[in-house]
């Protein structure tokens, strides 16, 4: 504890997981989430007990490739304590969830709300597969994906997606950019792209079910420019599971990410004082240079 706070140094953590036997990204009670163990992870092996925040929920079997969490904890963790730290955190974890990196960040650098883009696929198989029954959804038939690339073509830009949202959603407003929203045959599989600015809660999940609409001819592409226009959930189409959803990637500014652990002193855990340092820099001003 120093005087006027206490000293921290913030990390980001990459992980990805396989969401199917996991109630989503957020801890809950009664459920077992990838928070939980993560957090739990921390605590056994480094006795970091700050919690661990996510950049954002996913919903109960949601899959990740690419996801980001940030912790604070009182130590500078060099390089090679970094990396024996995700290499101890894998031997711990479950298979279903592998740890790729945990870097120092600036403090102030949030996962959630420093990111600047996420992206997210979406999986459809047109045949029953005993191997990837649980990252994509089966969908029997023909689908016209012209005419589906024609309506996700008005998604890009930025607009109300309150069609698209999950009702009762605590959210400021209903606005999204959506930089890339497009499908592609993969073969096997039919592969539905989006990135944007941020999504609201069931939001790919109801865009691909109405997509699905325009592909067996339900609706056209006017329908669907008419639905995003009517800001109404019950003029879209239905949710499509979830299992064929996986957040791919989320964007952060460079400067964010510290070559070096920078301690900074905070009052509490969401008031950070604003002076802050790298280590070497606090040992210079203070007189105090560590031993080699």
């Amino acid at each position: 504890m120093h005087a006027g706070g206490t000293m921290s140094y913030r990390y980001f953590i990459q992980l990805s997981y396989n969401g199917s036997a996991y109630c989503g990204w957020q801890i809950q009670p009664n459920a077992v989430s990838v928070q939980h163990w993560i957090e739990k992870g921390l605590n056994s092996i480094a006795e970091i007990h700050s919690g661990v925040t996510g950049c954002g929920r996913t919903d109960a079997g949601v899959h990740a490739r690419t996801f980001f969490a940030h912790f604070d904890s009182g130590e500078a963790l060099a390089d090679e304590a970094l990396f024996q730290l995700a290499f101890r955190l894998n031997r711990f974890l479950p298979d279903d969830v592998s740890v790729s990196e945990i870097s120092p960040v600036v403090p102030g650098a949030h996962a959630r709300f420093s990111a600047t883009w996420r992206e997210y696929e979406y999986l459809i198989i047109r045949g029953k597969d005993p191997f990837n029954f649980q990252r994509a959804y089966l969908v029997h038939g023909d689908l016209d994906r012209v005419a589906m690339n024609e309506s996700a073509l008005k998604l890009l830009g930025r607009h109300d997606f309150e069609s698209f949202s999950k009702v009762h959603t605590e959210v400021n407003n209903f606005l999204c950019h959506v930089q890339d929203a497009r499908w592609d045959d993969d073969g096997h599989f039919l592969k539905f792209t989006i990135r944007a600015d941020r999504f609201l809660r069931n939001m790919v999940r109801a865009i691909v079910g109405t997509l699905l609409d325009v592909g067996r001819g339900k609706i056209s592409p006017d329908n669907f420019q008419e639905i995003i226009d009517s800001r109404n959930r019950s003029s879209a189409g239905y949710s499509v599971p979830a299992k064929g959803l996986t957040l791919t990637g989320i964007g952060y500014p460079e400067e964010i990410f510290a070559k070096e652990p920078v301690f900074f002193l905070y009052e509490s855990r969401d008031k950070i004082i604003s002076h802050y340092y790298t280590d070497s820099e606090f040992h210079k001003r203070s007189g105090n240079e560590p031993n080699e």
